[in-house]
């Protein structure tokens, strides 16, 4: 069982710490949009006004600081592994057959998907470009290691659509792919380009893989239990399209024979899991806090691979990250 998580000081205090350079970095992304030819630039602007919070540059920033200071290369690598974040949700989208996103129309919405499919690889290309600006390889292989691993995750996952012989052990190896790689990716390009050790950066990778691992759990309960007026984008796209996410994959393990029984052949069939059918299992909420536990103990890991860098007020952040998220995923209880 996870830990009990502690009171948020201030819910917005880890991104707050960094938003000077976070604006920096949005200053950075509309220079490179304008780096696009003009006939691309206004789909390119709408796809990156859209985007979020930019989590991936403020974890680059947040543990530059932590490993000696924030340099202009700590912005760089932020808005390099945000452009590869931005082609992967254009094509996420696409794929979920998604329709809003941050409450406005998602790039397929607006355009259809063989235009969107593009816009997406032309995001990817133009980051693994910038990438080579550093002039350091090992800079450019860690980018684009990254971005494969994405992309082989959505891959992975759209092939295990509604297969039952998915097994936890491949859950958590796709979304560590798909999710927890551009989070690792961006912990530990910041210690490298600080010119930290191998095993501070190892810390470094391990803080961002267990972090965005737990991020995804908590998505994927969002999934289940978010309201689209609050959260601002297309849910329940999971169950619809036959993903087997871990509040499910508990549910299967959980259920009764006849309640297996019962979800089983609507996977088979490739029969959509709308919520109703799910909500009616007894076990649905012991699934989603199993996976809310899941993820806590994710983020207690996270808080014990940066230990060695407390003192400064960019590795408190780095903590306050995971209690932030810990509060978060204690909603998708209620």
């Amino acid at each position: 069982m996870a830990t009990t998580t502690l009171p948020i000081r201030n819910s917005s205090f880890p991104f707050d710490l960094v938003r000077p350079e976070l604006e920096r970095v949005e200053t950075a992304i509309r220079e490179q949009i304008r780096a696009f030819d003009p006939a691309i630039e206004p789909y390119v602007s709408y796809v990156c006004n859209t985007s979020g919070k930019r989590i991936r540059p403020a974890l680059a920033i947040l543990a530059g600081g932590a490993t000696g200071g924030v340099t202009d290369d700590h912005i760089k690598i932020g808005v390099v592994l945000e452009l590869v974040h931005m082609a992967t949700l254009v094509h996420d989208d696409i794929m979920d057959g998604a329709t809003t996103r941050r409450m406005v129309p998602t790039a397929n919405a607006k355009w259809g998907n063989a235009l969107s499919v593009l816009l997406g690889d032309a995001l990817f290309s133009h980051a693994l470009t910038l990438a080579t600006d550093f002039g350091r390889i090992e800079i450019c292989r860690k980018v684009g290691w990254a971005s494969r691993e994405v992309c082989q995750g959505e891959i992975i996952q759209t092939q295990r659509r509604f297969d039952l012989t998915l097994s936890k052990q491949d859950y958590f190896r796709i979304i560590e792919m798909k999710t927890g790689a551009l989070f690792a990716a961006a912990t530990e390009l910041a210690g490298t380009l600080s010119e930290v050790d191998q095993t501070t950066r190892e810390r470094l990778y391990g803080y961002g893989m267990k972090l965005g691992t737990a991020y995804q759990i908590y998505d994927d309960c969002l999934d289940l239990v978010g309201s689209e007026e609050v959260v601002g984008k297309t849910l329940r796209t999971d169950l619809a399209k036959g993903k087997l996410t871990l509040p499910i994959l508990n549910l299967l393990e959980t259920a009764t024979a006849a309640q297996r029984s019962k979800l089983n052949k609507r996977i088979l069939d490739q029969e959509p899991l709308d919520l109703p059918v799910v909500v009616g299992i007894a076990e649905y909420e012991g699934a989603i806090e199993s996976a809310v536990d899941t993820a806590l103990e994710l983020l207690d890991e996270c808080r014990r691979d940066i230990e060695p860098l407390a003192g400064t007020v960019h590795a408190e952040a780095m903590v306050q990250v995971t209690w932030f998220l810990a509060s978060l995923l204690d909603k998708c209880r209620k």
